[in-house]
């Protein structure tokens, strides 16, 4: 069973950068998708990058893209989000998910974008971006 841990968040100015951290203990998620969500108060979990279990594929939802980084490192099972210029709406609890499908095809990476694709969950980071 994979359980993850994420790491990295924290209270940071609009325009600063913060880099987040999934790691992993127990079973590796090498040939698994592993995609980040947040939630921010009153707001349904929302889809923020995914990287295919590869790492030739990586998508990123509008609102952070060209901000967001998603990138892996297999050799230390962790998975990284590399967040730039956050503006305060970027406020959440970040949270990682490892994709519930063994080496899923690219063909099928449109579902990284929803939740329910996942199966296991880390318990999240507190990301705040004051103004």
């Amino acid at each position: 069973q994979v359980h993850l841990v994420e790491s990295g968040g924290g209270l940071v100015q609009a325009g600063d950068s913060l880099t987040l951290s999934c790691a992993t203990s127990g079973r590796t998620f090498t040939n698994y998708a592993v995609g980040w969500f947040r939630q921010a108060p009153g707001k349904e979990r929302e889809f923020v990058a995914a990287i295919s279990w590869g790492g030739s594929y990586k998508y990123y939802h509008d609102d952070v893209k060209g901000r967001f980084t998603i990138s892996r490192d297999n050799a230390k099972n962790t998975v990284y989000l590399q967040m730039n210029s956050l503006k305060p709406e970027d406020t959440a609890v970040y949270s990682c998910a490892v994709d519930s499908r063994y080496r899923r095809s690219a063909t099928q990476n449109f579902e990284l974008r929803r939740p329910d694709t996942y199966d296991t969950w880390g318990q999240g980071t507190q990301v705040t971006v004051s103004s």
